[in-house]
């Protein structure tokens, strides 16, 4: 059975079960402040378990795209080494949210497997969850009734907290689970030994194939657990393990889901996997991590230096230096793999065939980028080796300072030590990098105490669409935040005008004002699907009723951005083609900032095109269109554009500035109509990514004062120059007047220079038929050298040396004439024998050669030796 079947199978199975079959969510997370991806199937439903919002559904089933990289579940170093973990991985999952529980999950499981799928009952294994004392929790006795139905009791197995009760994190929904495992070992090792023993003893052979987890309770910060408002199911299911059992093979590696890969790079590299064990771990890397990256770009993550996508970069890089350092590649090639992986995988997630060919460019100028950065790493390596004694060791220090700041792996640096005849000091190496691990988790994590709740069973509404002031707030509730050592405040109201970060734009700022206080909003976020807002402080009567009052001046430049992004974006599309596409945005009430899918650099009368284009639309003075709750399906039907890496629900908001023209799914604000933007100017554009080009903008106020701070510079340049109606024509006129006046002086600097040299010629040195000049002079280095190339026309058995000593450093230039040339003679040498006297160094042709030094005091010294090279050569 193929993966595709596998995966169909699934999903029928359950919606004949009439589960409802949702898309998997974007790998990469935008509004969980406690995750940076996906990791479990049951993310995209954290606020379904815990109540902040009502299910959409009663039973869902899908297959979630999963990344296990960062956090508490981190697989990434295991990858490779073994024949079953992996970073990205498809999780195939059923639901109930207050339906079904414990006897549906276990018999439907039971049902899929052995009658379904028909994996051999005796050949599988449950556990549940046998208590922990130390949390009061009992045993699940109900799960392993249930079990006990369908399997021997010596196949039915107790578990502990570990192993048996399932946490996402160190807070949140939580309860206790049960595994099915399957004993997939030859016959006759399941006859001798039994597989019972072998169960969560990470055996290659001896896997978990499926969790059922029950959700009962709630993790708070402060360790206790609080039950749930219902009780829901949340199960698990690799795909990748179960292909392995039901395709026969001993290795997820092994089965369709991996084997093009492989195989390919069984081609490109001539070596044969399953032979050796360095071969066959690197080829297993490269095949993980290739899923992995490409779907992170398909989901709107480009690699980079910080959060999420230096993760992915991290990933990508490992692929790549296992491939240069096991597999000989030293060359870009796992950009090669794309559309293999598109063949594989584009059915389940068509955003990945949509995007091939850009995921294929972004992985090979990463690609090229690291192999520049192996070579630069190479070559400080060697010369960090020249400066140690043989079979000395590399301090710690040094191989992070590789690591760190030239992103030259450790591993790589033990390897090349070692067959170098070096050690390194692994300790060394770990402490420092723990020590940066300390400082980055120390500046970016966010401290949260539990929330302490004012008004139970009460939804928090976002009303700042149609208002930016709204009366009869109330707190729901509020905790304790503390970032970077300074402590803070989170609110939630009832309802609430402030608009939370999201889509690119910044979140509101204002103050909440009651009869008896007024408290500063500093700004305003979306946590899972919580309106939070960050304040100063705690109102002292918290239970007061308030004004909440958004900040209307910073809100409208905001919205002008906004809109103004979305004109943007149309006229792009319309003027560069439509293969361009938002990789990401920054909308801010000073400026914009826009990413975009391009392939290169935009010349200025393009852009000024593009300016010219949105200006247009700003005057034509276009009304807003708000579609505040239209179907998903219906907003596409009618050319509304979506974004990849974006998660969208049955209904979506779209805004319209002409139809036609700009029609965007977007939950930001935006002005009433595009002649509210006023100004548009454009500040910049380059690139920021492979085939990604950033412009950035200004609108309203901000793009006035900015055109005001020109025009004022312009009018004091006038005025200085005494032009102040023609500035431009003055700056001109000052510029000519500079040119003639360089050639002037350049005119009568080479008049003093030729008199100069009549003076040297005049005093210089006969030794053995040969006319030697030394001087030290303060002629810049071009004049020396063009006076040295008019010598060089009428000079014959001449050599000269001339110093120079400009800011503290000293320079030398050597000159023989061509007929000495012809004898042997060379300026070269002369130079090597004398540059030493100024701690230098330097190069050349044989008639003309340079050196410069740092001990301008060596100059008298570097002329006298000079000399004495001359009489050598007489």
């Amino acid at each position: 059975m193929q993966a595709k079947q596998v995966r169909d199978t699934f999903l029928q199975f359950f919606e004949n079960k009439k589960h409802k079959l949702v898309p998997s969510a974007p790998m990469v997370l935008k509004d969980d402040p406690t995750l940076m991806f996906t990791n479990a199937g049951m993310n995209q439903f954290k606020d379904w378990f815990t109540g902040h919002e009502a299910a959409a559904f009663p039973r869902v089933a899908d297959t979630q795209k999963c990344l296990r990289v960062s956090g508490k579940h981190n697989d990434l170093e295991e990858v490779g080494k073994d024949t079953y973990h992996h970073t990205m991985f498809e999780m195939l999952g059923n639901w109930s949210f207050g339906d079904y529980f414990k006897r549906e999950a276990i018999d439907w499981a039971w049902e899929l497997l052995t009658e379904v799928y028909q994996i051999p009952k005796e050949q599988l294994y449950a556990t549940y969850f046998e208590g922990d004392a130390s949390e009061n929790l009992p045993e699940d006795s109900e799960a392993k009734a249930y079990w006990l139905e369908k399997l021997p009791a010596e196949r039915v197995l107790p578990g502990n907290k570990k192993d048996n009760f399932w946490e996402m994190g160190d807070t949140g929904p939580c309860g206790p689970c049960s595994e099915i495992h399957v004993d997939i070992r030859p016959e006759m090792d399941r006859q001798q030994s039994p597989g019972a023993a072998l169960v969560n003893q990470d055996h290659p052979q001896v896997v978990e194939i499926w969790n059922l987890v029950f959700m009962q309770f709630n993790r708070l910060a402060n360790g206790s657990l609080q039950p749930l408002p219902q009780t829901h199911v949340d199960t698990g299911m690799g795909l990748e393990r179960l292909c392995m059992v039901l395709q026969g093979k001993s290795s997820n590696y092994d089965t369709d889901l991996f084997q093009p890969y492989i195989q390919a790079l069984e081609k490109a590299t001539g070596r044969s996997y399953g032979r050796d064990e360095v071969t066959d771990v690197a080829m297993r890397v490269v095949a993980d991590h290739l899923r992995a990256v490409a779907l992170a770009i398909t989901d709107g993550q480009l690699p980079s230096n910080t959060g999420a996508g230096y993760v992915i970069r991290r990933i990508l890089r490992r692929a790549i230096r296992y491939g240069f350092s096991f597999l000989d590649l030293k060359q870009p090639f796992i950009h090669d793999l794309v559309p293999l992986l598109a063949q594989s995988l584009g059915t389940a997630f068509p955003e990945l065939t949509k995007q091939e060919a850009f995921v294929k460019e972004v992985i090979f100028e990463e690609e090229t980028a690291f192999l520049r950065t192996l070579e630069t790493g190479l070559t400080r390596l060697n010369e960090l080796f020249s400066t140690l004694p043989t079979g000395a060791t590399v301090s710690g220090e040094k191989a992070f300072e590789l690591y760190d700041t030239f992103g030259f792996p450790y591993d790589l640096t033990a390897l090349i030590a070692s067959e170098a005849g070096y050690g390194v000091d692994a300790v060394g190496f770990q402490q420092a990098l723990a020590e940066q691990k300390t400082r980055s988790r120390a500046a970016g994590k966010v401290e949260a105490g539990d929330w302490i709740e004012l008004l139970s069973d009460t939804e928090s509404r976002f009303v700042g669409y149609d208002a930016t002031e709204w009366t009869g707030c109330r707190i729901v509730k509020y905790r304790e935040v503390s970032q970077k050592g300074k402590k803070g405040i989170q609110l939630v109201l009832d309802q609430s005008p402030f608009y939370p970060e999201g889509g690119g734009q910044v979140g509101d700022q204002g103050v909440l004002v009651s009869t008896k206080e007024q408290i500063q909003v500093l700004d305003t976020k979306r946590e899972n699907n919580l309106l939070v807002h960050w304040t100063d402080r705690l109102p002292e009567f918290p239970e007061e009723v308030f004004t909440a009052q958004v900040n209307k001046t910073r809100r409208l430049d905001a919205a002008r951005n906004h809109s103004a992004t979305h004109l943007l974006h149309a006229a792009l599309r319309e003027i560069l083609g439509t293969h361009v596409e938002q990789r990401g945005s920054l909308v801010h009430p000073d400026y914009l900032r826009f990413d975009f899918s391009h392939p290169g650099k935009i010349d200025a009368e393009t852009l000024a095109g593009i300016e010219e284009r949105v200006q247009e639309k700003i005057l034509e003075n276009h009304p807003l269109e708000e579609h505040r709750s239209i179907p998903f399906q219906e907003a596409l039907d009618a050319g509304a554009m979506a974004l990849f890496g974006e998660k969208y629900g049955d209904t979506v908001r779209m805004i319209v500035f002409e139809p036609g023209f700009s029609m965007e799914l977007c939950g930001g604000t935006h002005v009433q109509s595009t002649g509210a933007i006023g100004l548009f100017r454009l500040v910049s554009e380059g690139s920021v990514a492979a085939g990604i080009r950033r412009i950035e903008a200004q609108t309203g106020r901000g793009a006035k004062a900015a055109l005001q701070e020109v025009e004022a510079e312009w009018k004091a340049i006038g005025q200085t120059l005494k032009q102040p109606k023609t500035p431009l024509r003055a700056v001109e006129q000052l510029l000519e007047g500079q040119e003639q006046m360089r050639q002037q002086l350049e005119s009568l600097q080479a008049k003093a220079a030729a008199e100069e040299l009549k003076g040297w010629l005049a005093t210089a040195q006969a030794l053995g038929g040969v006319r030697l000049v030394t001087a030290e002079t303060d002629l810049p280095a071009a004049m020396l050298r063009d006076l040295m190339f008019g010598l060089r026309k009428e000079a014959t058995k001449t050599v000269a040396l001339l110093a120079t000593n400009q800011e503290g450093k000293a320079g030398l230039t050597a000159f023989v004439s061509d007929d000495l040339v012809d004898q042997g003679w060379d300026a070269r040498q002369l130079i090597k024998a004398v540059s030493s006297h100024i701690q230098g160094g330097g190069g050349g042709q044989a008639f003309l050669a340079n050196a410069g030094g740092k001990r301008p005091e060596g100059i008298a010294e570097a002329l006298a030796a000079g000399r004495d090279w001359v009489v050598e050569q007489t």
